[in-house]
């Protein structure tokens, strides 16, 4: 099977995990639950949130936006809602099959506003689908409904995250992380639960003068052995270390201070 996505895939994957998302909710569901992974949040505000970013991505896509629209509606969740379950969850999936459709039409190479270096919609469609297939992660800690991902979207969903989080533009917006740099401060990632051919390694430099990746099996001052999606969930903030799927070594002070610094999505 080919690791590897493409715009068609990521666009594919929009609407794949927003209808696993619904698929969760039902007459029985509590939308004032509140969302573990994202404490300020009740259900209802997470998928408010998750919806509302796929239609303010698809108005920036189907405009050709040179600056970003306004976020009111993705920042600004009210706590309480008259919908029901089901009528959130089709409200959920029509608007990333919205932007889905939208992100087709435009194609990748469309020249467009994004936050960061692209400037086309294939920067969106990536982030959307990984977007997505965290707050799937929420909802489902939420509920206590399983969670699991492909091998290529989780390995995609990780690499994403690891490019993002080491462009130079990040110390801009975070002038913190720069105290993550030093001499001998190295980071090692493994998938215990993916064939070799996998390549399932992440390896996080901090001794240069930016933050650096690299797929790669290397020692490092700290390892983090755990099944893939676990190690999705622990590198994007959603469970902590000590949850008990972590088989750690070396500089657990390192990792908890990396982890606490680095996070987004």
């Amino acid at each position: 099977m080919d690791a590897t996505m493409d715009y068609d895939d990521h666009c594919a994957e929009i609407v794949h995990q927003a209808e696993l998302l619904s698929s969760h909710l039902d007459a029985s569901t509590s939308l004032t639950a509140s969302v573990p992974s994202c404490p300020d949040w009740n259900l209802a505000q997470l998928l408010r949130h998750l919806g509302e970013a796929h239609r303010w991505v698809e108005d920036l896509v189907r405009t050709r936006a040179t600056e970003p629209p306004p976020e009111t509606a993705l920042r600004v969740l009210p706590r309480d809602t008259t919908e029901t379950p089901a009528a959130l969850a089709a409200w959920l999936t029509e608007g990333a099959r919205l932007l889905a459709d939208t992100l087709r039409a435009a194609g990748p190479d469309a020249r467009i506003w994004t936050p960061l270096p692209s400037g086309s919609p294939r920067f969106f469609a990536r982030r959307m689908a990984h977007e997505t297939v965290m707050h799937r992660a929420d909802a489902a800690l939420t509920l206590g409904a399983d969670f699991t991902v492909e091998q290529r979207v989780a390995l995609d969903c990780l690499d994403e995250w690891m490019e993002l989080g080491s462009l130079p533009e990040m110390f801009d917006h975070h002038p913190d992380r720069r105290a993550l740099l030093g001499p001998g401060r190295t980071l090692h990632f493994h998938a215990t639960d993916t064939p070799p051919e996998a390549a399932a390694d992440w390896l996080v430099d901090l001794t240069g003068d930016t933050l650096a990746w690299r797929r790669t099996q290397e020692p490092a001052a700290v390892s983090v052995h755990a099944p893939l999606t676990d190690l999705l969930l622990l590198i994007y903030g959603r469970v902590p270390g000590d949850s008990g799927a972590y088989e750690i070594t070396g500089d657990a002070e390192l990792l908890e201070f990396w982890l606490a610094r680095v996070l987004f999505g």
